[in-house]
Order: structure tokens, then C-alpha cells, then sequence
């Protein structure tokens, strides 16, 4: 699998071709700045994860995500406040 890394410029102003690199398997690396911002990839191409199912090697879930993310609670004062608090207690 080839990999190319444009900036954004380059892609817009050439994105037509880039895109006709795509259709031919080219992945393509979006950056704006020199930072990694996007990936363009031909459609329909597996993930890492359907070929890790595929090959046996991993499995999708079958229930629903478990939990919660729990409410922030109120507390008066700071953490170490509360450290130094509760340090006697144990």
C-alpha cells in the first residue's frame, strides 16, 4: 500500500489527481502544518479491525457499551485540600 502525505493546499489545488491516486490505492495523508489532519483512503478498503475479524485474530462486540461515565461531583476546596484532609484517616 503506498502512502502519500500532502498539505492541504496541495490538495486542494491538485485534487482531482489526488483523488484519481486514491481510486488506484494511494492512501493519502492529509497534514496543515506539517500536523497529520486527515485521511483519505479508497472507499470500500477494510479496516485494520474487519481484517483483524477476518483473519480470526480479533472479534466485534456483541452487547452494548457497559457503563457510565460518572457526574463530575462538587467538592468545597481544592485536591490538596482534600489530601491533606483525609491523610490522618487511614
Amino acid at each position: 500500500m503506498n502512502v502519500a502525505t500532502i498539505g492541504i493546499r496541495e490538495l486542494r489545488d491538485g485534487l482531482s489527481r489526488h483523488l484519481a491516486e486514491v481510486q488506484d490505492g494511494t492512501e493519502i495523508v492529509v497534514t496543515d502544518h506539517g500536523k497529520p489532519v486527515a485521511r483519505i483512503v479508497p472507499y470500500g478498503r477494510e479496516s485494520g479491525l474487519e481484517r483483524l475479524v477476518r483473519e480470526g485474530l480479533a472479534t466485534m462486540p456483541t452487547a452494548p457499551r457497559r457503563g457510565t461515565i460518572p457526574e463530575p461531583i462538587q467538592t468545597e476546596g481544592t485536591v490538596s485540600d482534600l489530601r491533606t484532609e483525609s491523610s490522618g484517616r487511614y
